[in-house]
């Protein structure tokens, strides 16, 4: 009981968190995790859409074999971390073209990127905070160049969504009308994929490996339950995104915690929130035609 009085009070020691907020590779992090917001942001309602969360996990899985590479040969873990993710993307959406072996590929290359990576860090012996933040992620660790790679490969997810966002959300709620109109659906599939590979990838720094789920898909699932618009979608998703990732590094800096457990915490209550105004929309919706 007295662990968990103390590790409230760390937690709510505001004064610390702002003497913190000085150091640059705070304000670093906090830099990155606005670009990783925004771009997961901007994604997570077409991951929701066309029910690739499970495939998100699996991409994580080789980034995070990839961020081991680059860990154990000495270049930079986000270097690795995005060729990692971006050979996923391509193996999921190459070989899972299918919708019905799509989940037994992502089982196959998740396990085999799990396992190699565990096999990676065995042999590296050094730098074990390190390989501990590959799974939870660790802001110290951001520097100046992890911020310039950040928010180049945001820019580019961005860039690259803006051209193809409109056949890509065709194809995520009518895929069979979107054929029948043309859209390719071939290409589309593993460049989405490549987006959130690359996506995937900048969670590596701040979330980790295993929690990026809470910022590539809750804040979408989130959305999703109270409109139905998808511009109204991907803007609130932004705003979950930012608020979960950069509302976790802020209270994870008093306490010296990891910041994966405050994001997916905040990120589970907003969709927690969302389901109960969601449902009581839908409630309110299904009064008026027994009224009328």
């Amino acid at each position: 009981m007295n662990a968990i009085i103390d590790g409230l009070g760390k937690i709510l020691d505001f004064s610390t968190t702002v003497d913190l907020l000085g150091y640059p590779f705070v304000q670093q992090a906090l830099l990155a995790a606005a670009a990783l917001g925004l771009a997961s942001g901007c994604l997570a309602p077409l991951v929701v859409a066309r029910k690739m969360s499970f495939a998100v996990h699996g991409t994580a899985e080789l980034a995070f074999t990839g961020a081991a590479a680059a860990l154990l040969i000495g270049v930079g873990v986000g270097v690795g971390a995005l060729a990692g993710a971006v050979v996923a993307a391509l193996l999921l959406g190459l070989l899972g073209q299918r919708g019905t072996e799509r989940d037994s590929v992502i089982g196959a290359i998740l396990s085999f990127g799990l396992g190699v990576g565990v096999l990676l860090l065995w042999l590296n012996p050094e730098r074990t905070s390190n390989k501990f933040s590959l799974l939870v992620g660790q802001i110290v660790g951001v520097d100046s160049a992890d911020v310039l790679l950040l928010a180049g490969s945001a820019a580019a997810v961005l860039v690259v969504l803006a051209f193809v966002y409109r056949p890509l959300l065709f194809a995520s709620v009518d895929p069979d009308v979107a054929a029948a109109r043309g859209v390719p659906a071939r290409l589309l599939t593993p460049l989405f994929a490549v987006l959130v590979g690359v996506a995937t990838a900048l969670g590596v720094y701040t979330v980790g490996a295993l929690l990026v789920l809470a910022l590539m898909v809750t804040p979408g699932a989130a959305a999703a339950r109270v409109t139905a618009s998808p511009v109204k979608a991907t803007v609130l998703a932004v705003v979950f995104a930012e608020v979960a990732v950069l509302g976790g590094i802020l209270l994870s800096l008093a306490p010296g915690a990891p910041v994966s457990a405050f994001v997916t915490i905040i990120s589970f209550v907003i969709y927690l929130v969302c389901r109960v105004v969601g449902n009581r929309r839908l409630r309110r919706l299904s009064r008026i035609p027994a009224a009328a």
